[in-house]
Order: C-alpha cells, then structure tokens, then sequence
C-alpha cells in the first residue's frame, strides 16, 4: 500500500471545508430564508428547489463526461476545480442578496436563477473534485481515508455555517434585526474564504498524467458504460432509495425544531449534535472498515441513520420542551455517527468500483461516474424536495405561526418515517445485492496490473 502524504490528504479535503459551509446553509437555511425573510409561498420554493436539483442533477454528468475529456496540462481536474470559483462566489452571493426592490413574480425569478446557478457552478468544483479523490489512491483502504479527511472538512464547514445560521436566527428574532443585511455580509466571507482554499487546493495537488483521455469520445457510451457495470447498478439503485429518504432532514431541521419542538434557538445546537459526531467519528471508522469491510460497515450506517431518525416521528406526542429536546439530541447525534461512516466508506467504494470499469473498458473515467451517481442523489433530493413543498403548502403550513396536529403529522411524517423506510430498504439492498468488496477488488487489480 502506497499512502498518501499528509500534504497532499490535507490539500484535498480543505476545500471541504467551503464546500459543507456553502451546502449546508443552501440546504438548511435557504427555504426559511426565503419563506419567512423573503415572504416567498413554500410551493413556490419548492418548485424552485425542485427544478434546481434536477437541472443540478443534468448537469452533474457534462461535468463529469468534460472533465474526463479535458486534456489541458494544469490537468482534467485542477482545472475545473480552479475555474469554478468565479460562478460559485456570484451564485452564493446572489441568493443571500436579492435586491430589496424586488417582490413578487420578479423576486421568485431571481431566486430561482440564482439557486439554479449556485448549484451549477458548485458543480464544476464538486465532480472533479470528487474524480480526483479516487485517483490520488487506487489502495482498497488508502482511499477510505482519503474521503474520510474530505468529510472531516465538509463537516467543519457545516458546523461553521451553523454559527452564521445561529446569527442569522437571532437577526431574525431581533426587532430591530436586519437579516438581509447580515446574510449578504456572511454569503461575501464565505465566497473569499472558499476561492482561497481552491487555490491553495489546486497548487498543491498533482494529477497522474497517465488516466488523461482514457475515455471514450462518445458520452453516451461512457454513461452506458456506468449502467453496464453490474456494481455501480446496485449502487445507483440503492443511493436512489437511501435520498428519497434523507433527502428533507437537511430542509426540515429548522422547521421541526419551531414548529414541532417548539424550541427554534436549540436548532443550531441540534444540528451541531449531528454533526460534530459526524466528523469526530471518521477515525473511528476506517479502522473498522478495514476489521469488519466496508460494505458491512456501510450497511450498518444506513440502518442506523433510519432508526436514528424514524424515533423521532414520536416527538409530537410528547407534552414539554425538555423531553422533545432530549429525543432530538439523541437522534441527531447516533445520525451524526452514521453520517461519518457512509461520509468516509461511500465514495472510497463508488471508487472501487470504477476500478472495476476500468477492468471492464481499459478507461479511466472517475468524473462521469461520480456524475452518474451524483446525478442519481440529486434527482431523488430534487423528487423529495418537491413533494415537501407541496407539502408545507397544503397541509395548511403558515408561516410564523403555531401550527395544527395535522401540519405537525404531516412536518414528522416527512422528517422521521419516510427516512426510517427508505434508508432501511437500502441498507438491505446493499446487503443483499452488492458483492464487490476487498477481495474482489484485489483480484481486478491484478489482472489490470498483468494487462500493463
């Protein structure tokens, strides 16, 4: 096993740290943002959110299939990490400052040009990004580390942007806050602190020139291809289930937290439950990958996360604060550690199985199959999204105010039963079906290595 050097491990996942700040924050505070600052109707941003990710989702694999492509010397991947930077910082920028003048038709407009085009352009950094994980190690394990230190800096940046949500929150329950003020103050820090890290990212790490244009010039044969592989179906298939489930606990958060738990100052504190363990649990992880395989371990962080959140669909029916508080605590934090399991092992597999590609094709093509399967994620989000916005809306959902049991039911259904479902049938899929682990991927290799 030949490892990574720590430089080089670092270099990678700095970016990570940006990225889960800008994510989260879109994911998270971007709906309430929009509902209760903006004044815009719930269905109308969920539609917006829903075209969004699927067109996210459509884009995902030219990026990939462009990045395998390119044949420039900076590298197929460096250079659309490092081009990225100028579209991520006026897409975030856009969203968290939306001219005051604009209401209405012309305001839902500029929303959802500006959410559509963040979610592009952090497209062009994400894919090749995520491609140039799996090529830095092609070691079984080595990579499980490596995205294991990715997540570790996504999570970082999530728990950064909890403190601006937790300003942004307090802003909101000031009389005389300003929130549009301090969001477009804190959307112009993040895009400065976010092009420095790609820029310190891209100088420092090196692309092996042999994988350049190993791929076909056809795209439809490369995506065919990502079909074809037996692995990479069951995997679809699976993450397919696995975020039509986890798909509304990012957007809902904040409304559970105020509307069902009735306690909106603990959401910050809340969500830092799930993700410090999320990121303090990585090292925890990769040794026992290697003890008891990854895909055992991945299977076990599905079905803890539908458990972790499906105890909370009890939350309604308890009658004080406290006990509501507690039954949240707890599910977001045995949810944060399965997050840290499926962070580090999940894309160290999708890895191994574009190796198996390459045993099948001779090509290397990492971007169009993290495009394929992120296209798969982002669909499923784009899916889930949708149907919550409806929703909100026609559940009888009002802003700002005390809700009925039936809008509580319907918030709860939403953020506890329809993850415990969906992640328990994918962690069973995953365990019944998927059958390329350690051994198998050894056994590729080399016969790849005997071809050279």
């Amino acid at each position: 096993m030949r490892k990574v050097p720590l430089g080089t491990t670092i270099a990678y996942g700095l970016p990570g740290l940006g990225a889960g700040y800008m994510y989260l924050l879109m994911s998270l505070y971007v709906m309430k943002f929009s509902t209760d600052v903006l004044l815009i109707a719930p269905a109308v941003m969920g539609v917006i959110f829903s075209v969004s990710r699927i067109w996210d989702a459509v884009s995902d694999p030219i990026a990939g299939y462009l990045s395998d492509r390119t044949t420039f010397k900076f590298g197929r991947r460096r250079t659309w990490m490092l081009l990225s930077f100028i579209p991520i910082s006026f897409g975030f920028l856009a969203v968290f400052s939306p001219p005051e003048s604009m209401q209405g038709s012309s305001l839902d407009l500029w929303m959802m040009i500006a959410i559509l085009s963040f979610y592009s352009a952090i497209t062009l950094f994400n894919v090749p990004h995520m491609a140039l994980g799996a090529e830095l190690s092609e070691d079984y394990h080595e990579r499980t580390r490596l995205f294991g230190v990715r997540h570790i800096g996504f999570t970082l940046g999530s728990i950064l942007s909890l403190v601006s949500m937790s300003l942004l929150i307090s802003e909101e329950n000031s009389p005389t806050g300003d929130v549009r003020e301090l969001a477009g103050n804190l959307a112009f820090f993040a895009v400065a602190a976010m092009s420095l890290m790609i820029f310190f990212s891209v100088s420092r790490l090196k692309e092996n020139p042999e994988f350049q244009n190993r791929v076909n010039k056809n795209p439809f044969k490369a995506f065919r291809d990502v079909w074809v592989n037996p692995h990479a179906r069951i995997l679809i298939i699976v993450l397919f289930i696995e975020n039509l489930g986890g798909a509304v606990i990012g957007v809902l958060t904040l409304y559970v937290t105020q509307y069902i738990v009735e306690a909106p100052a603990w959401a910050p504190l809340i969500i830092f439950a799930y993700m410090l363990p999320s990121a303090l649990s990585v090292p925890l992880w990769i040794p026992l990958s290697r003890r008891f395989g990854k895909i055992r371990l991945w299977v076990f962080s599905l079905a803890l996360t539908g458990i972790s959140f499906g105890g909370i669909f009890i939350i309604p029916f308890l009658d004080s604060v406290t006990d509501r508080l507690i039954v949240m605590f707890i599910g977001a934090a045995l949810g944060g550690m399965a997050s840290g399991c499926g962070g580090a092992i999940g894309p160290s597999v999708k890895g191994d199985v574009i190796d198996y590609d390459e045993y099948l094709t001779g090509e290397r093509k990492e971007g169009s199959y993290f495009a394929a399967l992120n296209f798969v994620f982002k669909s499923a989000t784009g899916i889930m999204l949708l149907v919550t916005g409806f929703v909100l809306q026609f559940s009888g959902f009002i802003p700002n105010q005390p809700q009925t049991m039936e809008v509580k039911i319907a918030l709860i259904s939403l953020y506890g039963l329809v993850p415990l479902v969906f992640y328990s049938l994918g962690a069973y899929l995953l365990y019944k079906k998927f059958k390329f682990g350690e051994k198998e991927h050894a056994a590729i290799k080399q016969q790849i290595q005997a071809r050279v």
